[in-house]
């Protein structure tokens, strides 16, 4: 039951987040257009590129150690050393190929690229501490306060005209800000402050050597595309595949807290019984890991060209990148769970193997593809590259523990948004012959129906689900009993 609330909060505060993000993003696109805003993400994907130097998996490797439940602070201590370091290297070439970095950003931002990727470091250490300490719904809670914090400058600075440059100061802000509360929470969970000891060091170590290529695969899933696509298209092209992955990235939401509210509790049972015991948790994530993906492809598919003319009408040339980037993050969204599964056991070496896997098949095709097919071709490299990576993580996993795959439940999930899509359609027919409803108002009518519908329908053919949901309301429903 905590379990599933743990993830509820920390699902709802990231879908807050993503709200939040996705209204701002919207704002920029309309004001400052899609050559800005293309410019803005290729800021980002560097600083994300970059920061796996920084990191070099030692977030990763803290949640592991801090969840074994010794030594916090000076695990904290090491890890934010052993980073600090890093940072300071890899500034150092950055301002000093400073030109080569501007030419490819097609702005002067060598200088925001380091602050960025001070200010995303830190808040990566923090937030990894939390996670280890089993405050995940906390370090949940964090984001829609750095998002807002972020989007309400951001807005706040373009009216003002400060275009572009608003949009660093915002982000620069929000960052800061969630770091210091989240330190400030993570060393009141602290029995005491210890120094580390060169065993500390090693064993962060010893589990980043294979987690940092996690850190890797995360970026290469959200960020090989758009770093390729900034060598053959546009900025504006750039901005409006962007825009798709905005609106894909909500989601992946509910899979990623459910990983990442069971990671230190596998970890920990892990840690004291034998891998095999978190067989159990395991399952439990595959049977909600689509949950929200299985409607959101359903849906996307339909309302795709409608959801980004929201943007603008310049995006709606995205539509198909749309459907094939939510395919993407339909597999990925069960790929997660396997590796999540992988680095609680304490094997990140097969999960090294699966991400390697990933990492090497993605930016393969991405610089084959999107020569040739430009953005479309940048998520069919996402796409396919995850579906490899799934299979071989299923093979992984399912040579060290026994585990079966929730097919009955799943396949629910399917019959449940299948009536939604029946619902959405009907919805868009009586639209186009009745009506003229203005896009907006017509796509959150239709989503709020389906969403109601779909989560209606599961309720009504999944007793899995009916227990579930009744054993996270703070209230017995006699109508959700099984």
């Amino acid at each position: 039951m905590r379990l599933g609330q743990t993830s509820i909060i920390h699902f709802a505060s990231r879908f807050s987040a993503s709200l939040l993000g996705f209204l701002a993003t919207i704002f920029i696109a309309r004001y400052l257009g899609s050559e800005t805003l293309g410019t803005y993400y290729l800021v980002l994907s560097t600083v994300a590129w970059l920061s796996i130097a920084v990191k070099m998996g030692v977030p990763s490797a803290l949640t592991k150690r801090v969840s074994e439940g010794n030594d916090e602070a000076a695990y904290l201590i090491a890890g934010g050393t052993i980073v600090l370091g890093l940072f300071f290297a890899v500034s150092f070439f950055v301002l000093l190929f400073r030109n080569q970095v501007n030419t490819y950003l097609g702005y002067p931002a060598a200088k925001v690229v380091v602050l960025f990727l001070f200010v995303t470091l830190t808040q990566a250490i923090v937030n990894s501490v939390l996670k280890g300490q089993h405050l995940v719904h906390i370090s949940g809670v964090l984001t829609p306060i750095r998002t807002g914090t972020r989007s309400l400058i951001q807005i706040g600075a373009i009216l003002a005209g400060f275009k572009i440059v608003g949009l660093f100061v915002g982000y620069t802000v929000g960052y800061i800000l969630v770091s210091v509360l989240g330190l400030w929470i993570v060393v009141r969970q602290f029995d005491a402050i210890t120094t580390p000891k060169v065993s500390h060091y090693r064993k962060i170590i010893s589990y980043a050597e294979y987690s940092w290529l996690s850190e890797i695969r995360t970026r290469a899933f959200n960020w090989v595309d758009v770093a390729v696509l900034g060598f053959f298209v546009s900025s504006s092209l750039v901005g409006i595949y962007t825009a798709a992955w905005n609106i894909s990235v909500f989601l992946i939401l509910f899979g990623g807290s459910l990983s990442q509210t069971l990671f230190p509790e596998m970890s920990s049972l892990s840690a004291d019984e034998d891998p095999q015991s978190v067989a159990d948790l395991f399952e439990t994530a595959l049977s909600y890991g689509g949950l929200v993906l299985i409607p959101g492809l359903v849906g996307g598919v339909l309302l795709g060209e409608r959801l980004l003319r929201v943007y603008g009408e310049e995006f709606t040339q995205g539509s198909v990148v749309l459907t094939v980037l939510i395919v993407a993050t339909l597999i990925q969204g069960y790929q997660r769970q396997f590796t999540t599964t992988l680095n609680a056991i304490d094997r990140p070496d097969m999960s090294f193997r699966v991400n390697a896997v990933f990492i090497i098949i993605n930016v393969i095709f991405n610089i084959i593809l999107i020569p040739y097919f430009g953005i479309r071709g940048a998520a069919v490299a996402t796409a396919s590259s995850v579906l490899v990576s799934l299979l071989v993580a299923y093979g992984s996993l399912s040579a060290l523990i026994e585990f079966s795959i929730p097919i009955g439940e799943i396949g629910r999930q399917w019959v449940a948004a299948g009536v939604m899509g029946a619902t959405i359609y009907a919805g868009l027919q009586l639209e186009s012959t009745y009506g003229d409803v203005r896009n907006i108002v017509l796509v959150l009518v239709l989503v709020f129906f389906g969403t109601v519908v779909y989560f209606g329908t599961l309720l009504l053919i999944s007793t899995h689900f009916r227990t579930t949901v009744n054993q996270n309301l703070p209230y017995n429903i006699p109508l959700l009993k099984a």
